[in-house]
């Protein structure tokens, strides 16, 4: 008897090209269904909550798996975490309804994007974390971010890509930037975001701290619906996602 079950996994992106399988480049899903066809033999149907681009980490990652498998979902955590390779983890695996589908279903996400701001770099947050040697502000990055929250048409923050059609209105609940010690965290929640949304968001937000732009500038950026409007991406090693909501 078919069951639907909803595994939740986090991962550290650095060595992989993203979540989808890509031809000649390893990814986080080939890894993921070579350690499920050791378990069941099966070629299961996975569906994914949503694609990380190259070097993205995921703190929360959600897949939904249709399987005849008779596994019970602790077990199935068990040997997923036996097989998959140490930089990805099975957090937890429960049986959901058939009609569960981890992209259709999702409500929202919520990344956090990390710069490490300090004059020396700190090799153990080296892919992980943004390097910015300047003084950074995150009170005035905190003012400014919080122009994105709203529903808006956020052109001006998307790479365009035959992926990215229709309507790219997003609606944004919560941008908010704080700092703990040297370690400034910008944190983002939507009910979607569009292709390389949230680092756009950050590279505008440090052309903010460089004086290139003001806070109050952010609404007619959005309004411009020009990508050229924006600050540059920031690299993906800062990204996470962090939250996926049901």
């Amino acid at each position: 008897m078919e069951r639907n079950m909803l595994i939740k996994l986090s991962y550290d992106g650095a060595r992989y090209h993203g979540w989808q399988i890509q031809e000649n480049a390893l990814t986080v899903q080939q890894v993921f269904q070579e350690a499920l066809y050791k378990i069941t033999s099966l070629r299961e149907d996975i569906k994914a909550c949503s694609r990380t681009d190259t070097g993205v980490h995921a703190r929360e990652f959600c897949v939904s798996l249709k399987t005849e498998s008779p596994i019970a979902p602790e077990r199935l955590l068990a040997a997923l975490n036996h097989y998959l390779p140490e930089d990805v983890a099975v957090r937890s695996c429960e049986e959901v309804p058939l009609d569960f589908h981890a992209r259709y279903s999702c409500l929202g996400k919520e990344y956090i994007y990390q710069i490490w701001n300090h004059p020396v770099r700190d090799p153990f947050l080296a892919g992980r974390a943004l390097h910015y040697w300047y003084p950074m502000d995150e009170a005035l990055l905190d003012r400014a971010a919080k122009n994105y929250v709203g529903s808006h048409d956020f052109s001006s923050f998307c790479t365009l890509d035959k992926r990215e059609k229709g309507d790219l209105t997003r609606t944004v609940t919560e941008a908010k930037v704080e700092r703990c010690g040297d370690l400034v965290t910008f944190t983002v929640a939507a009910d979607g975001f569009l292709y390389n949304m949230v680092r756009i968001m950050v590279g505008t937000l440090l052309r903010v701290q460089q004086g290139k732009f003001a806070p109050e500038d952010i609404p007619g950026i959005i309004q411009a619906k020009d990508r050229k409007a924006a600050g540059p991406t920031a690299p993906a090693w800062g990204l996470y996602l962090n939250k996926v909501f049901y």
